[in-house]
C-alpha cells in the first residue's frame, strides 16, 4: 500500500481510503478543502494506480496495512478515519480491528451483507469483464456508474487499463462476501455512516446495520445520490458532513 500525505505533518491526521477502480486522486477536490487544517493521508490500495504491481489481496489485509502505518507513523492513533466502497469497508475492518485508533470515522457506501452468489460469479465476471477494459466506450459506462466526474475520467481510463485480473478478481470477491464483524460494536470512535438514497436496498440496509450496531454512530442519507456519488461529486457538502461530525 503506498501512502500520499498532503498539508501540514503536525496537524491532526485524517486518513481516506478510496474506491474500487480509483486512487488517491479520487479525494482530490476533499483533500483541497481539508488541508488548510489538517493532515490528509491518502492510501492507494494494492494493485490500484500507482501500486499496480502489487495485487489486491482482500479488505482483511488492507485493514492489517493500515493499522500498521498508523502504529508506525502516527504513535498507533489518528483523528479520523474514513473510506468510500471498499475503502469504507476497509474502515469497517479498521474499526473492528483495533477499537481506539481513530477519535471519527466516515463510512460511506460500504456493502456489510454478503451477496449472495458472488464467490461462484467472481471469475467468469472478471474474465468478461477483463477483455472489455481497455474499451474506452466500457470504461465510459464503467466510470459514470462509479460517478467518476468527467474532469477525472482521462485518469480513471489510464489507470484502469493496468489492473490485473487477479486484483480485479480478489476485489470482487472480498467486497461482495464482507460481512461487518460484531467487534464494529466496541469501537470508541465517533461514526458517520453514509448511504446515497438512490443506493440499492442492500446498501440502504448496510448502512442500516452499521448504524444500529455502531453506539456512538449518525445515519446521513445523501438526498437524490448513488453510490459514492456525495464525496466524489460534492466534496463541499462532504465535508461540511464532515466537520458537523468532528464539532461533537
Amino acid at each position: 500500500m503506498v501512502f500520499k500525505e498532503f498539508g501540514t505533518i503536525n496537524a491532526p491526521t485524517i486518513i481516506l481510503l478510496h474506491g474500487g477502480g480509483l486512487s488517491y486522486w479520487s479525494w482530490e477536490s476533499v483533500i483541497s478543502l481539508l488541508t488548510p487544517e489538517f493532515h490528509v493521508v491518502t492510501p492507494i490500495l494494492d494493485g490500484y494506480g500507482e501500486n499496480a504491481n502489487k495485487t489486491f489481496l482482500s479488505i482483511e489485509n488492507s485493514a492489517d496495512q493500515v493499522i500498521n502505518y498508523v502504529k508506525e507513523q502516527c504513535n498507533g492513533h489518528v483523528f479520523a478515519i474514513g473510506g468510500l466502497s471498499i475503502g469504507a469497508q476497509i474502515v469497517t475492518e479498521v474499526l473492528s480491528q483495533n477499537a481506539n485508533i481513530s477519535d471519527f470515522a466516515v463510512i460511506e457506501s460500504a456493502l456489510v451483507c454478503p451477496i449472495r452468489g458472488t464467490r461462484l460469479l467472481a471469475v467468469p465476471i472478471c474474465k468478461l469483464s477483463y477483455k472489455l477494459i481497455t474499451k474506452r466506450w466500457f470504461s465510459k459506462l464503467q466510470a459514470k456508474q462509479l460517478c467518476v466526474p468527467n474532469a477525472l475520467f482521462e485518469r480513471y481510463y489510464t489507470e484502469s487499463i493496468v489492473i490485473s485480473k487477479q486484483t480485479l478478481v480478489n476485489t470482487i470477491l472480498s467486497n461482495g462476501t464482507y460481512k461487518m464483524k460484531e467487534e464494529i460494536k466496541k469501537t470508541s470512535a465517533k461514526v458517520l455512516v453514509i448511504v446515497g438514497e438512490k443506493e440499492i436496498t442492500v446498501m440502504q440496509k448496510s448502512a442500516l446495520m452499521l448504524h444500529r450496531a455502531i453506539p456512538n454512530s449518525h445515519r446521513y442519507i445523501a438526498p437524490s445520490m448513488k453510490h459514492g456519488e456525495l464525496s466524489l461529486t460534492q466534496p463541499k457538502q462532504y465535508v461540511e458532513q464532515l466537520r458537523q461530525l468532528f464539532s461533537q
